[in-house]
């Protein structure tokens, strides 16, 4: 049997642009992309704190050190510039092997930088 694991979660990521007219997904910034360990274009499990929304889309390489986080698209009606968001990816695996993955965790302050990095 295979199972899904949280694999990389980042918490408290403030949306700091809204593009309605784009073709969709959630743009971050690479350098938190990778810092996580989420892939551009990785589907990605998206929850607004501000409103309850969630959202599944993928990862849109952002510009490397510009802190952005935007939605995009669609996704753009699902939160406001300034929204609070966890941004969840999930990896398969068989079941015996889920209790040793350890989601690689960053919370992010209110300008966007990683304040604390945490593994599961």
């Amino acid at each position: 049997m295979q199972v899904q694991i949280l694999k990389s979660k980042i918490h408290c990521a403030r949306v700091t642009d809204s593009n309605l007219h784009y073709e969709g997904s959630l743009g971050v910034d690479l350098d938190l992309l990778d810092a996580a360990n989420i892939f551009p274009y990785e589907k990605i499990l998206v929850v607004n704190a501000n409103n309850g929304e969630r959202l599944e889309t993928y990862a849109i390489p952002g510009k490397r050190g510009s802190r952005t986080v935007c939605l995009n698209g669609a996704a753009a009606r699902k939160g406001e510039v300034g929204d609070l968001l966890t941004i969840m990816a999930f990896a398969t695996v068989e079941a015996e092997k889920a209790t040793k993955i350890k989601p690689r965790i960053l919370v992010l302050d209110q300008d966007n930088r990683i304040c604390r990095r945490k593994q599961g």
